[in-house]
């Protein structure tokens, strides 16, 4: 794919994401390249943009990233992260990278990796559902901000899994097995499989601790106790559920597509580098 106009998404409250900003901006403008830029939540500019856009390069840490994902994954453009976080686990280069990793996509220098995303909906119970909703990473039902724990019955199509008393419940995409599932004891998947990881957070005496389930199947999340219970999607929006409620995911079918500059770190080796960023 010949690439010739090029989005910038990026975090308005970044100091560096603002300077990298004007960076590619000036790139673009000698290398007669086509640019846009907006905030990375500002949902609206976003989409309208990205009708007429080739890739769509986020300036930012993961939360940014995320953020910008959502609405690709509406628009089906593909996506390229260049880390300005601590560790950057959805970044393909780092920010001293731009300028080469622009004249790549300029090139046709890059290869195309499809990532499973989730859909999930709240089925509410006696009240009207309030539509679906996109993630990239994962789809977390919780306690609120009390330390009580709560109980889900938690099943896969029509198959009881278990009914888990704990401070909540992650459904992750293969992206997002890195992150919140694996703190939570999750395995870490290929970026590249489709399967949905679902994993309890701090169940007690809880003998299954993850399970890796099919694309074709659907996890299914009921709210039996809980004094304060809410869904997480990827970190960046909070929704209230009550008892009865039943939180349901499943694979996306469209992937989103991540733009793999040429050169750029394989998965496994680039997982090692990042994680070695950790504090120990």
């Amino acid at each position: 794919m010949t690439v010739r106009r090029i989005g910038f998404a990026y975090n308005p409250t970044n100091e560096d994401a603002l300077e990298l900003r004007e960076r590619a901006a000036g790139w673009c403008r000698m290398h007669g390249m086509e640019q846009w830029a907006s905030p990375a939540g500002e949902a609206a500019d976003l989409a309208e943009e990205l009708r007429h856009t080739d890739v769509l390069v986020v300036l930012g840490g993961d939360g940014t990233f995320l953020r910008a994902a959502q609405t690709v994954a509406e628009t089906d453009v593909p996506i390229l992260g260049i880390n300005l976080g601590k560790v950057g686990f959805l970044s393909m280069a780092e920010a001293h990278e731009l300028e080469p990793v622009l004249e790549k996509l300029q090139a046709g220098s890059y290869t195309l990796r499809e990532r499973m995303a989730l859909t999930g909906r709240i089925l509410q119970a006696g009240r009207t559902p309030d539509g679906s909703f996109t993630a990239l990473n994962d789809i977390v039902v919780a306690r609120g901000s009390l330390a009580r724990v709560v109980r889900l019955d938690v099943s896969i199509d029509e198959s009881h899994l278990a009914t888990f008393v704990a401070d909540g419940l992650v459904v992750s995409s293969p992206t997002g097995s890195t992150g919140y599932s694996f703190s939570a004891g999750g395995p870490i998947l290929d970026p590249q499989s489709r399967n949905l990881v679902v994993t309890p957070i701090a169940g007690y005496l809880s003998a299954i601790r993850s399970v890796v389930v099919s694309p074709s199947q659907v996890v299914r999340t009921r709210v039996i106790d809980a004094h304060e219970a809410l869904v997480s999607i990827d970190g960046r929006e909070d929704r209230r559920i009550e008892v009865g409620d039943v939180v349901e995911v499943r694979a996306l079918e469209r992937p989103i597509r991540f733009v793999e500059p040429a050169g750029a770190l394989p998965f496994w080796d680039l997982l090692r580098t990042k994680v070695e960023l950790l504090p120990s």
